[in-house]
């Protein structure tokens, strides 16, 4: 620790009454120069004697801002005075003018081949007259060097707090800078370049819409298909198919034929963005085909909803005109096989039916044509009557013989008579009984005839009833068929516009200042999310 060297005591002169002392009056001529000439011209100027009691020094009549400045060079070299004229005496004691600006920047100037500063006429510092002329000796130079710091601790803090937000201001500036610069380049840079495009480039396009609807036969054959047929539920899977089928490549391929899509496309007058390139494969055709036709299906109405856009608004509406033609055919198409099969599978289910029922005619006429008797069945029920008649004859005719024979004298003709009748119907019924025989046993017996006559019988019973099934089945296919059919009615006509419906400039300009500043906020998250999981 250094202690600071005694002050030396000198004896100071004071000035006569009525003398006014030199530094009152001219403690304002002592400003600093970049020359140096001032400095010695107001060091000559200066009094040969300095007041240093502090009464006197307060009859100088001092400024307030010469007192600050004494204070201020005071604490600079390293004093602690007790007030502004103590620090005006301590400075006096010293040797040094506390009124001189320069000495508050040249209070350590280096010694020539030292590296410890100096104070006196060597180092540019002002000082008092010698002791020759009664003012003091200058004051020996000091071990330790002083203090550079004039303001005070609040004014320090104050000139920080101030730097640091001059900082902060400028780094906010830079960050602001930086990030308008980043905004003109990915935002407003990619906007503006989209709306030149829209504005100026872009080759307007005109759009044909049109809407038709897919209506179904009306039919009464079943309670839940009148209950959907006049509804959307009917036709939505038609309609479904035909919106699938026209965004088809099938349905791009058949325009370019009938009605050159591609050739449309490739014309030299539009732009490069929206021309298709010469010999473009049909997969570059068919990006174009889809961006320019749109169609959308509406369940909750059954409406198809078409539009198409093209560089020519007649080419528009002739483009619609043909995907409705091919709509159309669609929807003829899609329930013709579905009602072509059923007709036809009932059709020949008929055919068999009828054939069936030829055959079992044809057999049941070959099983009668067989042998002298057409009806085994009457003949045989023929036979049992005849014997059963034959048989009560008889009786009757044995009764009768019994009571002539129970005659004491019978008489003989009578009774030959009744034996002759006997005689004849016993020969009868065993005539009868033989042909009953031979008509019930055996494989040629009028019973087995009789049986494959009644199967006969049967199975052109049940073709008869195949055949009444399979017309009615032929009946309901056709009905079927009916109510199946489809049919395209076109509700909203294609006309062709005469303004261009596309390009939207303004709306596709904030569309896609949207769409880059989206990008942008993406990116920015991103990389700051990268950044702050990098750091920690």
């Amino acid at each position: 620790m250094t202690t600071k060297p005694k002050a030396k005591k000198f004896r100071i002169r004071r000035p006569e009454p009525g003398q006014v002392p030199p530094a009152a009056g001219q403690a304002e001529s002592l400003l600093p120069d970049a020359h140096g000439a001032e400095q010695e011209s107001a060091a000559a100027a200066a009094p040969k004697a300095a007041p240093t009691d502090l009464d006197a020094i307060r009859a100088e009549g001092l400024t307030g801002r010469q007192l600050r400045l004494a204070r201020r060079v005071a604490q600079k070299n390293g004093f602690e005075p007790a007030s502004d004229y103590d620090a005006v005496r301590m400075l006096r004691a010293r040797g040094i003018d506390p009124f001189q600006r320069s000495s508050m920047l040249e209070l350590v100037v280096p010694e020539a081949g030292s590296g410890r500063g100096s104070r006196g006429p060597e180092a540019g510092l002002p000082v008092l007259p010698s002791s020759g002329e009664g003012l003091p000796e200058p004051v020996a130079p000091r071990t330790q060097l002083p203090s550079t710091q004039t303001a005070s601790p609040a004014e320090r803090r104050a000139a920080e707090i101030m730097k640091i937000q001059q900082e902060l201001a400028k780094r906010r500036r830079k960050k602001q800078t930086m990030l308008l610069g980043r905004l003109a380049f990915f935002v407003m840079l990619p906007t503006v370049l989209a709306g030149y495009y829209f504005y100026v480039v872009a080759t307007p396009m005109y759009a044909t819409k049109s809407e038709f609807l897919i209506l179904k036969a009306e039919s009464s054959a079943s309670s839940m298909g009148s209950l959907f047929s006049g509804t959307q539920f009917a036709t939505n899977q038609d309609a479904i198919a035909v919106q699938s089928y026209l965004m088809s490549k099938d349905a791009m391929l058949r325009l370019d034929r009938d009605e050159g899509f591609k050739a449309h496309y490739q014309q030299d007058w539009i732009d490069p963005l929206q021309r298709l390139d010469e010999g473009a494969s049909n997969e570059d055709a068919y990006g174009i085909y889809k961006r320019n036709i749109e169609i959308g299906y509406d369940p909750t109405e059954g409406v198809v909803k078409m539009e198409v856009q093209a560089a020519d608004p007649e080419t528009a509406a002739r483009f619609s005109r043909a995907l409705i033609g091919y709509a159309e055919t669609r929807v003829d198409n899609l329930s013709l096989r579905k009602r072509s099969n059923a007709v036809s599978d009932a059709e020949v289910g008929l055919q068999e039916a009828q054939a069936e029922r030829q055959e079992a005619q044809e057999k049941l006429v070959r099983l009668q044509q067989q042998g002298s008797v057409i009806d085994p069945e009457g003949r045989i029920a023929s036979l049992r009557t005849q014997i059963s008649n034959v048989e009560v004859q008889l009786q009757e005719k044995q009764l009768t013989l019994q009571a002539l024979l129970d005659n004491a004298r019978p008489n003989s003709s009578r009774v030959e008579g009744a034996q002759g009748d006997v005689r004849r119907l016993d020969a009868l019924l065993v005539d009868l009984n033989a042909q009953m025989t031979s008509a019930t046993t055996g494989e040629d017996s009028l019973a087995e005839k009789a049986v494959q006559i009644q199967l006969a019988q049967a199975d052109l019973a049940t073709r008869d009833l195949m055949l009444q099934t399979a017309l009615e089945r032929l009946e309901q296919a056709r009905r079927d068929a009916e109510s199946q059919a489809r049919y395209l009615t076109t509700s909203v006509e294609p006309v062709a516009s005469q303004d261009p419906s596309y390009p939207r400039s303004f709306e596709n300009t904030i569309l896609a200042f949207l769409i880059f500043s989206g990008i942008y906020l993406m990116i920015s998250l991103t990389a700051s999310i990268l950044r702050e999981q990098v750091s920690s």
